[in-house]
């Protein structure tokens, strides 16, 4: 039984969560080499993800669905080639996320880790956000500039609400949608098009969090349906809880925050950072 990311969260009756980290970029180099691939099978996967939760001890556990795609996608150049076959803003996504090997593998996976989790610590699943995911797939299939529409980011919600279909019947204990930096020179997401992923998390009673890019999304009452948001500067209000991203400062060695009501602490690790730096920063920001 996986924990609810709600049941952990500051603000909503939790105190558990002072830290979540996104670390895959790090431990997958620290663990498995450049350009290792922990996406080869469920046990594989395992093994990697226990280490990793050994080494960081974060208060979250996090399991990368786009990274997932992304890697059977280079095992898979044949399917690759296949994307771009409609000229449609969403083809390129919705061909994607309709394989059937990356979907049961994804759910090996979510089994494999809320079994290894014996309920001490809420899974969430990170997916990049509608809009940067249906960007990201159009380039993959080889196409340049991206113009975005309304109608798509809403097909793009809706296929990523299909992909969470097939993890249903596992205990996750929450979904995050991710923006890129670069989604920043795209303009600001409307939330209200995300509303089928929406629907379908609160149908599963799933937490649901936000990391947006720049502050658009901050007067939008859609974030209110949220759980959580984590950002550098974005402050909701409650109950949603505000995962403050201290990445910068606390990379460059600057001065933390001090925590508000509802709040914790959110960092990425960069990819190449010293090990020993990372525990004395993550000693840090425990303290």
């Amino acid at each position: 039984m996986s924990q609810s990311l709600a049941d952990s969260l500051p603000g909503k009756g939790g105190s558990g969560l002072k830290v979540w980290l996104k670390s895959s970029a790090y431990t997958r180099r620290l663990l498995l080499g450049e350009g290792g691939d922990p996406w080869q099978g469920a046990a594989q996967f395992l093994a990697y993800f226990s280490q990793a939760q050994g080494l960081l001890r974060p208060d979250v556990a996090v399991v990368e669905v786009g990274e997932l795609f992304d890697a059977w996608l280079l095992r898979h150049p044949e399917v690759r080639a296949e994307l771009g076959a409609k000229r449609r803003l969403s083809y390129p996504l919705r061909k994607l996320l309709e394989q059937d090997e990356p979907r049961r593998l994804l759910a090996e996976v979510v089994d494999a880790v809320i079994a290894n989790l014996r309920g001490q610590t809420p899974l969430v699943l990170a997916m990049p956000s509608p809009k940067h995911w249906l960007v990201h797939a159009s380039r993959l299939a080889g196409r340049g500039d991206v113009e975005l529409d309304p109608d798509g980011i809403e097909d793009a919600a809706m296929y990523m609400a299909d992909l969470l279909r097939a993890v249903s019947a596992s205990p996750v204990g929450g979904v995050l949608l991710e923006e890129h930096p670069d989604d920043a020179a795209l303009g600001d997401a409307d939330l209200e098009r995300y509303r089928p992923l929406i629907n379908v998390a609160h149908h599963y009673r799933w937490s649901l969090a936000l990391r947006p890019q720049g502050d658009g999304v901050a007067g939008s009452p859609v974030l209110a349906e949220f759980d959580a948001v984590l950002s550098p500067s974005v402050l909701a209000t409650e109950p949603v809880s505000v995962g403050v991203d201290v990445s910068q400062p606390l990379w460059n060695g600057g001065a933390l925050p001090a925590l508000g009501k509802g709040q914790f602490f959110f960092a990425e690790i960069p990819e190449t950072q010293r090990p020993e730096f990372v525990l004395e920063s993550l000693a840090r920001l425990r303290a």
